[in-house]
């Protein structure tokens, strides 16, 4: 057995996942602890082109009111649905890291980190509900979604665990005690006369029985994904992939099902009808629409990263263009955009960029600026230093954007308890505890005067 400091240990016996915050952010942040690089979660607030297409999704994943949806077997018997990764859910309070799971897996332009990549050929072969025992036994998957959750949640999953294994432990006492015959000589206890009742129940005991179950509200996740020449529904406590709709095909395409997904407008398209249904059936939109009741995440590429690499591109193109203008350009610029270049490309620093193409891009900038005629470039520098003045903005927030979500984690996965205990402790000691909550020092009541 391996006893060096580097071994790190596995947990075979595993343990509970923890409730996490429903927010973009916090989904994000899994997704980097998973491995996956340059994407992101962001909220929308309408499922219209003018609020979506821009964005490019690489696949949704839209949360709603849980209710029990009836679908025919016939309506998963699709022979593309064998080629989706898809997974069973089998953890209650993991819904939405199954639905990211199921939609980043079937993501061809995704980059899903070596672990992901490695997880994802060794499951491929396995039925949804092996996978997603796969995902419900994977230490890196428990740990990265355990480590955005609350102390008290987690706090909170392992008191529900215990509870659960104690009521099942006391079931099978009594099954086993009831199965026990009785000793010999002893007489059996006489057996309860059932009570009958030709009398229906009330319709309003029945109604009240009806409006408290519907008081346990539950919550799920599911995902949308464009692949294989269709877009996919992904519930996780369905048996399989569900057809929404046929992608069309691109004149370049050969053949759908050799295709992975369409990441046009498109498949949004198709999608949008669905969706809708969704957000009627389940939202609230039935009662006026004032009982709004899901929400809708797109998993897109990273803003960060698009406006770093956006940023650099005009870096190179700013040093180009001045290149070909020679020396002395800088009397033939607007002076007042040649100052504000000293600080256009102040988030640049470095050389650092992300996407795959980012050199044949910047390759293509060159060559148009080779192209360019004389009398254009001074334009072209100035059109070049407004745009990087706008896109540094654009880098500046995202890094902020960045700080605040990590600070709110920080605060998010904080342990207050010792804290909140001790200073309580400490205010019984020096007798102000119960001056603050009204109370005598016997602990009684305090009355007005």
């Amino acid at each position: 057995m391996n006893s060096s400091p580097d071994h790190q240990h596995e947990d075979l016996v595993g343990g509970p996942f923890a409730v996490i915050e429903s927010d973009p952010g916090v989904f994000t942040s899994l997704t980097r602890k998973l491995g996956v690089r340059n994407i992101e979660l962001v909220e929308m607030y309408d499922i219209e082109p003018w609020a979506v297409d821009h964005l490019n999704p690489h696949g949704l994943i839209f949360c709603f009111l849980w209710r029990k949806d009836v679908h025919r077997p016939a309506d998963f018997n699709d022979p593309a649905a064998e080629h989706v990764w898809f997974a069973n859910q089998l953890s209650d309070d993991a819904c939405a890291s199954h639905a990211i799971l199921n939609v980043l897996l079937n993501c061809p332009d995704v980059d899903i980190g070596d672990e992901l990549r490695r997880f994802k050929v060794d499951t491929e072969k396995m039925s949804p509900v092996m996978k997603g025992l796969a995902i419900t036994n994977s230490p890196l998957l428990r740990r990265s979604h355990n480590s955005l959750a609350r102390p008290a949640d987690i706090r909170g999953a392992l008191n529900a665990i215990a509870t659960t294994t104690l009521q099942e432990a006391k079931k099978a006492k009594t099954t086993k005690t009831e199965a026990t015959p009785p000793k010999r000589g002893t007489k059996p206890p006489p057996a309860k006369r059932a009570k009958t009742s030709t009398q229906k129940p009330s319709p309003s005991k029945t109604k009240a029985k009806d409006e408290s179950e519907d008081l346990e509200e539950a919550y799920h996740f599911i995902g949308y994904i464009p692949a294989y020449g269709k877009v996919w529904e992904l519930d996780g406590l369905k048996s399989g992939p569900l057809e929404v709709g046929e992608l069309p095909i691109p004149p370049s395409a050969a053949s759908p099902s050799t295709s992975n997904g369409s990441r046009n407008g498109a498949w949004m398209d198709i999608v949008r009808p669905a969706l809708r249904m969704k957000m009627e059936k389940y939202g609230g939109a039935a009662e006026g629409g004032n009982n709004i009741r899901f929400s809708l995440l797109a998993i897109v590429d990273g803003m960060y990263e698009k406006a770093s690499d956006e940023l650099q591109l005009l870096k190179r193109e700013k040093a180009a263009l001045e290149r070909r203008m020679g020396e002395g350009w800088e009397t033939h610029v607007d002076q007042e955009l040649l100052v504000a270049s000293q600080h256009a490309f102040s988030c640049a620093e470095g050389t650092k960029t992300y996407a795959i193409d980012f050199g044949s891009q910047s390759l293509d900038t060159s060559l148009r600026i080779q192209n360019l005629p004389a009398e254009q470039l001074v334009r072209a520098w100035e059109v070049c230093i407004r745009n990087a003045i706008r896109v540094n903005i654009n880098v500046e927030d995202e890094i902020s954007k960045g700080v605040q979500a990590n600070t709110d984690h920080l605060k998010r996965t904080f342990d207050y308890e010792p804290f909140l205990r001790t200073f309580m402790e400490r205010l019984q000691t020096e007798g102000l505890l119960n001056p603050l909550m009204g109370k005598d020092d016997d602990g009684t009541k305090m009355t007005k005067r």
